[in-house]
């Protein structure tokens, strides 16, 4: 299925240096590889689903609740500066 020089094609493409040792063993690789996914090809999926997982995976999270700080004074104390009832920061944005 697959042959020596396109071994060489595609490493040339990759920018590997192979020695013909390599060529040899990754022209065998290769080709078991795709006599596996021909096999696959050959395979009835019509019935089958498409997915991305074979198990359903979900994230596990739980509601945000909106909590007042009992200490928003010590919370503002800690900020380099403040203005206000607010964290001053810097801009980041210009006006233009």
């Amino acid at each position: 299925m697959i042959d020596r020089e396109q071994v060489r094609k595609v490493a040339n493409l990759a920018r590997l240096e192979l020695t013909p040792e390599e060529e040899e063993q990754f022209t065998t690789q290769l080709g078991s590889i795709l006599d596996y996914v021909q096999q696959l090809n050959e395979l009835d999926v019509s019935n089958v689903v498409p997915t991305t997982r074979a198990i359903d995976v979900s994230n596990v999270t739980r509601e945000d609740e909106l909590q007042p700080y009992a200490d928003r004074e010590a919370i503002l104390g800690s900020a380099p500066e403040q203005e206000g009832e607010f964290f001053k920061v810097p801009k980041i944005l210009n006006a233009e």
